[in-house]
């Protein structure tokens, strides 16, 4: 079956392509993501909005993961009705070949959503921005947990055990990640067990977010306590420690730890980067890495030593990258500058 799945694949992009729908949501599925979860998948893979209405509501997103005040009468694309209701792709004109395949996977998911899954589909209402204050105060019932609580989110590549009692994977612009909450109540935290990964009980601790329960290689994500009916915050703040850990041998950030950063990370929009962004991500990795070693050091003969390179072929480098950048990387206003470019970069990275 495989050989002829490989053949078919080579022969027909219309089949690889097909297949590829039916793993992503099959994964989808078996990760218990809720219904928010499901439309947003379905809109990056079609690259169009995505609704559904179910049980006479409608619901929809964008393929920016953005949830649509209301969803279009036209252009109902490769509609879909099952049921507990239908779904659609908001495309005009005609469709893409995948279109079809889509919704029809998407209706699957929600019906096997629609059987029964626990409290995954509350705690994906509860860090939902886009939810009303009403559907999230809802949702904090229903799990347990009173809306005046403090809680912190946790996103994790893994899931971080089996202690972790409120947990469920959402879908996000970096992918499918697990979502913990973290509930403290008069001093008492609870999620499962805290597994201190640096300082004692500190802000690198985190509900199993050790290397044996997460994973050597598991970018663990914190953010910030906040109480519980503004836990969209604490999940924003999560999402970006979790970008920031894409390089580097960290695997654990706390959002708490950027300090102002945090502000500058949520005011961001990395489609639509600054000017100092773009001119790093266009350095290769040599010059890259020359850069780096120009602002860290004291001097330009002690960047020189640390790179292994003359002294002077380190300061025509940095006479160049003066040009390029358009400021001084040593001095005291280009190294801040360096520092907020390099942060922005890795956060739209």
């Amino acid at each position: 079956m495989r050989d002829l799945l490989g053949k078919l694949t080579s022969l027909d992009p219309d089949v690889r392509e097909s297949l590829r729908v039916v793993g992503y949501f099959d994964a989808l599925t078996s990760r218990g993501v809720g219904l928010g979860g499901l439309l947003r998948a379905a809109a990056v893979l079609a690259g169009v909005p995505a609704a559904a209405e179910i049980r006479g509501k409608v619901t929809a997103y964008d393929p920016d993961g953005h949830r649509l005040a209301e969803a279009a009468d036209e252009n109902r694309g490769s509609l879909v009705e099952f049921r507990l209701g239908s779904v659609w792709l908001e495309r005009a004109g005609k469709g893409n070949a995948s279109d079809a395949m889509i919704t029809e996977r998407l209706a699957l998911a929600i019906e096997a959503l629609d059987s029964g899954q626990g409290s995954t589909r509350e705690v994906e209402v509860v860090v939902d921005g886009e939810r009303t204050q009403a559907e999230r105060m809802t949702a904090l019932v229903q799990l347990g947990i009173d809306p005046t609580d403090s809680v912190r989110v946790i996103v994790s590549d893994d899931e971080l055990g089996p202690e972790s009692r409120w947990t469920a994977p959402t879908a996000t612009p970096s992918g499918i990640l697990h979502t913990t909450l973290e509930v403290s109540r008069g001093g008492e935290r609870t999620a499962g067990r805290a597994t201190e990964v640096g300082t004692e009980a500190g802000p690198t601790s985190a509900p199993g977010a050790s290397r044996s329960s997460a994973g050597a290689q598991s970018r663990v994500g914190i953010g910030t306590w906040v109480r519980a009916d503004r836990a969209p915050e604490s999940w924003e703040a999560a999402l970006v420690a979790h970008r920031l850990l894409g390089e580097g041998p960290e695997h654990i950030l706390d959002a708490t730890d950027l300090g102002g950063m945090l502000l500058l990370a949520r005011a961001y929009d990395p489609t639509d980067p600054h000017p100092d962004v773009i001119a790093l991500t266009e350095l290769d990795d040599l010059t890259a890495e020359i850069l780096r070693t120009l602002v860290d050091a004291e001097s330009i003969r002690a960047a020189a030593a640390t790179l292994g390179m003359h002294h002077s072929t380190v300061q025509a480098r940095h006479e160049s990258l003066t040009a390029r950048l358009g400021y001084d990387p040593r001095s005291t206003a280009g190294r801040l500058r360096y520092m907020c470019a390099e942060f922005l970069r890795r956060l739209g990275g």
